[in-house]
């Protein structure tokens, strides 16, 4: 092969690459606008610190609160598609996004804490002034839900883990969300996927969070999926994720110590947060902490049983004297 040969594949791989990443960094900001304009914040901001936090508020004021947080990849709106309308007529219901996702910044690049998270939250409510609320959390909004309550018990008057990631467990770590989480190949990988994620891709991960539930009718296009696809959303929550087990290995042991009542629901067939090893251990270490296990139930109980969550919340409500 002669060297126009290797000059003229070379400077072809070139174009192609050039090419490539063009196309890459195109499309991803193109659905940063989609994100922008069709999922635009539909709550306020309240400012902790310089940091905007951002967050819905619906319902009576006058009621006792309700906080709601959010899982993994998640943003208000998977609250607001339909729970929080079951609970206004009894509460005043604050739902935040958690920072890095939806439409509250990320506090840092990289370790960011569910500790960090709690107090960030904390704070937000006080400014809002929500003293000693409920504070129901999903997946990894229970974690959260739970440093919260360890670390800031004068502003919580009960907390329901609804599915909650709230103990370490065995195994490796998800090599995903490992390289999502590298400091050099996440941004790679994360512009990759926000660019080429198909909306045959973005169903079957909804498919496989309602297992064996279907997601409800609608609920893709209203959790705003071009917000979950965004670069830095995509980097923020594999940050969140991947560092959690460590995180909870910490918080667990001090679960013993909460006083507050504590209401869990969980699907006893949820294959993303095992009910055993997240909910059952809870009841073992926090005294009257009262579990409800749903037959035949997977990860996403407020949307397939919103019924159970409602009354756990207010169970919660009422043993914290609240109703």
């Amino acid at each position: 092969m002669g060297q126009d040969m290797l000059k003229w594949i070379g400077v072809t791989l070139l174009v192609a690459i050039v090419a490539v990443v063009a196309a890459t960094l195109w499309k991803v900001e193109q659905r940063k606008a989609t994100a922008k304009a069709k999922f635009a914040p539909d709550g306020d901001f309240v400012d902790v610190d310089g940091h905007p936090v951002h967050y819905v508020e619906r319902g009576n004021p006058e009621a006792p609160t309700v906080v709601l947080l959010h899982g993994a990849s998640g943003n208000t709106r998977d609250f607001t598609y339909d729970l929080v309308d079951r609970l206004t007529d009894k509460y005043r219901v604050i739902v935040f996004d958690r920072p890095g996702l939806g439409h509250t910044p990320a506090l840092a690049k990289n370790g960011v804490t569910i500790a960090q998270q709690a107090a960030l939250l904390s704070q937000a409510s006080l400014k809002i002034v929500v003293k000693n609320p409920i504070v129901a959390g999903q997946s990894f909004g229970g974690a959260v839900t739970m440093a919260w309550a360890v670390h800031h018990p004068d502003n919580i008057a009960a907390a329901v883990s609804i599915a909650g990631a709230t103990y370490p467990w065995e195994g490796g770590l998800n090599g995903f969300y490992a390289r999502l989480a590298d400091p050099w190949k996440g941004p790679v990988v994360a512009r990759l996927i926000s660019a080429w994620a198909s909306e045959d891709y973005v169903a079957d991960s909804i498919a496989g969070i309602f297992a064996p539930q279907s997601a409800p009718e609608g609920y893709a296009h209203y959790v705003g999926v071009p917000l979950i696809l965004r670069p830095a959303s995509l980097l923020a929550n594999a940050q969140q994720r991947h560092e959690l087990r460590p995180e909870l290995r910490a918080l667990a042991p001090l679960y013993k110590t909460l006083t507050l009542p504590v209401e869990i629901v969980h699907g006893d067939v949820d294959t993303t947060v095992g009910l055993h090893l997240h909910s059952t251990r809870m009841v073992d270490d926090i005294p009257g902490a009262n579990l409800v296990a749903l037959k035949g139930v997977g990860h996403m109980p407020h949307h397939t049983n919103p019924d159970d969550v409602v009354d756990a919340i207010d169970r919660a409500a009422a043993r914290a004297g609240l109703h």
